[in-house]
């Protein structure tokens, strides 16, 4: 696998955005993720996000991370806020997600991050144990879906 930093907007970014999203809808039936992002939300210094492609250069995963402060919505000084971590269904099981995630660790402690946060939901098992397996411990809820009963927010200090 060859993992990628690329742009938010970029269209091989648009179209795993576009299938994360269906999966969000089927799984909640909710239409998807409506946290508003900006592509320069994972602009370095202040956030990453990053590809994997497989060996003939189709992408199969994602996830990135962007930099939060303390706000009104429950983050904190010094928070890596995880993004759009996804994996298609075909590849799955293959440690894509794992090693995703401790490229964007690394990277949000290089920026001088103190905590990485995620927030899930009761639907994805699958990332819950995900998270859990490495490290990521409940923490007080924060973002969008806060005030959700399904929602489940996580962290790890970098």
């Amino acid at each position: 696998m060859d993992i990628r930093r690329v742009a938010y907007d970029h269209p091989d970014a648009v179209k795993l955005d576009a299938e994360v999203q269906a999966e969000y809808d089927r799984r909640y039936g909710d239409g998807g993720d409506a946290t508003v992002l900006d592509p320069a939300d994972f602009v370095p210094p202040n956030g990453l996000y990053l590809i994997a492609y497989d060996e003939q250069g189709v992408p199969v995963a994602s996830g990135g991370w962007r930099r939060q402060d303390a706000n009104a919505q429950g983050n904190l000084d010094g928070d890596a806020e995880l993004k759009r971590m996804f994996v298609l269904e075909q590849m799955r099981g293959r440690g894509l997600a794992r090693r995703i995630l401790a490229a964007l660790e690394e990277d949000a402690r290089a920026a001088g991050r103190v905590r990485m946060v995620l927030e899930t939901g009761t639907a994805q098992p699958e990332a819950i144990a995900l998270y859990t397996s490495s490290g990521y411990e409940p923490c007080e809820k924060f973002g969008y879906y806060r005030f959700h009963e399904e929602s489940r927010c996580f962290a790890k200090k970098l």
